[in-house]
């Protein structure tokens, strides 16, 4: 027969709050109970001393894309259109999303998708679309759309963010207004 060690109330309570704490947090790999609380602090302070594992990018903050979306909203008004404005960061994350009055359901998601692109690729959707010529498969691509009306902010020679319009009658009028937020930002 084999012997248990007996555990000690105080512990069994310990390991069960370290499990339920794990599961609550969704935890997936390895957990240590008894791990060291300075060992993170210190392995952060490695990291930015090591100028080859760190790099800086920059982001639109939520006042520029609101500015950049008002001013496009505002084009859109000036043109009479009904659209959706969304405008997303580098990584291709929404920061905020518009629908205008009137603008129709499908418009809100394709304004988004038409971020995503312009930013992904750093170039305005209309030239996207030409590309589809040499490589349809693009299209292919999750979250993408290929129709005018998405444009790419940068700023230090790199995409910092996307702005993209839909709902407008053709692609040429939603990246007008796109523009225009654009313009808002860099002009």
């Amino acid at each position: 027969m084999k012997h248990v060690k007996k555990v000690s109330r105080r512990t069994r309570v310990m390991a069960g709050g370290a499990v339920a704490v794990a599961i609550a947090a969704g935890g997936f790999g390895v957990y240590s109970a008894g791990a060291a609380t300075e060992a993170a602090p210190a392995a952060a302070v490695a990291a930015d001393a090591a100028d080859g594992n760190l790099i800086q990018t920059n982001h639109l903050t939520i006042e520029a894309a609101a500015k950049a979306a008002d001013a496009a909203l505002d084009e859109a008004e000036k043109q009479n259109q009904r659209v959706s404005i969304a405008v997303v960061d580098r990584n291709g994350n929404t920061i905020l999303t518009m629908r205008g009055d009137g603008a129709g359901p499908q418009s809100y998601e394709a304004a988004e998708k038409k971020a995503f692109t312009a930013v992904s690729w750093n170039a305005p959707t209309s030239e996207l679309v030409k590309r589809l010529e040499s490589a349809p498969t693009l299209k292919d691509i999750p979250g993408t759309l290929f129709l005018g009306g998405g444009a790419p902010v940068a700023a230090k020679g790199g995409p910092i963010a996307g702005i993209g319009v839909a709902g407008a009658p053709s692609g040429d009028i939603d990246e007008k207004i796109a523009q225009a937020g654009v313009a808002a930002l860099t002009g």
